[in-house]
């Protein structure tokens, strides 16, 4: 028998979650991304569990348990216990009764098979016990095996059930897969119409964490080539995503640079105005000529060292070879004139109009230039 570890399985506070259930006599599974990504040996953020009790028989042992329960999503079945401060969500086992695309209505199962035929990927419907004893239903263990994320039973009507899997197919492929399968691939292309039913918000969390995939561009040019990404980004490129993600020195990832590369349409986005502002920047930096020193002092290295790659890739050309001291060294410059240096008779928007005129040309003397002689530029 497949059996997983992780550090989540020696965790107290969740084995007395488990505990909670199987002591009164229920099933108590972990199911889902836990189990997936430490049989990947990928980190582990969120522990869900599956049940056979009722979302109110959940609540009530945890009461007399001195847990705290939240009905989070209890007309989908779904109880989150707070145990010493960490949150377990507790789903009983259920299956879709109607679908339409978006929302679905569902009715409670008395089964764990029952519960993985209604869930979207074989690899995502794996479940295992407090022990890590792995229960495999559908035949994900296979396909977790060759990292080939397949829909459950026909592709075509998982989609049919929630259009999202569109995404969310392209999303797994690009942080666990190797290989896309082609059924599923037909199925996502054709069924792309479907993406217009979503709402913007759920399609921006999804192209956020594709993007966010330590590399997205093989995922992101199989969404262009089945014909789907101009329906959430219309105008959309894939071809700048590689070159630009393999110029960019900066290891943190940044969604946002990423987008950039794609080009197109954002408006139909629902992006913070953070990410927006974010957005604007690279895209800004990526069609603009400013040196890298500029760019540093105005967004700082990082920032600057991702638009001067957005910039390189789509000129096709290398990053040039000073551009990371250079915007290092803009980064921490300070500029050495303040607005009481200034001559007494200069007043109003003339104050404005002389830092702007001399911090120009320090950042033309490669930040060299002293208070004194900016100021005798006056």
């Amino acid at each position: 028998m497949t059996r997983v570890d992780g550090p989540w399985l020696s965790d107290v506070e969740a084995q007395e979650v488990c505990a909670l259930l199987t002591d009164a006599g229920h099933e108590a599974w972990f199911v889902g991304g836990c189990v997936r990504n430490a049989l990947l040996g990928a980190p582990v953020t969120d522990l869900d569990i599956s049940t056979d009790a009722r979302p109110e028989r959940v609540m009530a042992l945890a009461k007399a348990a001195g847990m705290r329960a939240v009905p989070t999503g209890i007309d989908h079945g779904t109880v989150t216990l707070i145990h010493c401060g960490q949150p377990f969500e507790i789903t009983t086992f259920r299956r879709d009764v109607e679908t339409d695309g978006r929302h679905a209505v569902v009715a409670f199962a008395e089964t764990l098979e029952e519960d993985a035929r209604r869930r979207d990927f074989t690899m995502n419907a794996l479940y295992a016990d407090a022990t890590g004893a792995v229960r495999d239903p559908v035949a994900g263990l296979g396909d977790l095996a060759q990292r080939r994320f397949r829909f459950i039973g026909d592709a075509e009507a998982r989609i049919r059930e929630d259009y999202l899997r569109i995404l969310r197919f392209f999303r797994f492929f690009a942080w666990y897969g190797t290989e896309l399968d082609a059924e599923g691939l037909a199925a996502c292309a054709a069924h792309g119409d479907g993406l217009a039913t979503l709402s913007a918000e759920r399609v921006t969390a999804e192209m956020v964490k594709l993007l966010s995939a330590p590399d997205p561009a093989p995922a992101v040019g199989a969404l262009e080539q089945a014909g789907l990404l101009s329906r959430v980004l219309l105008g959309a490129s894939a071809k700048l995503l590689g070159p630009s993600i393999h110029l960019d020195p900066v290891a943190e990832i940044d969604a946002m640079a990423r987008l950039a590369a794609l080009g197109g349409d954002a408006t139909g986005l629902r992006l913070s105005k953070a990410e927006a502002r974010c957005l604007a920047t690279y895209r800004d930096m990526m069609e603009g000529t400013e040196p890298a020193g500029a760019l540093g002092h105005a967004f700082g290295s990082e920032t600057a060292l991702r638009g001067l790659a957005l910039r390189a890739a789509a000129l096709e050309r290398s990053l040039e070879p000073g551009d990371l001291r250079a915007a290092e060294t803009g980064a921490a410059a300070e500029f050495p004139v303040k607005a009481a240096d200034l001559p007494a008779d200069l007043e109003g928007p003339a104050i404005g109009q002389a830092l702007t005129e001399l911090k120009t040309a320090w950042i033309a003397s490669d930040f060299t230039a002293t208070k004194a002689e900016l100021l005798a530029r006056l």
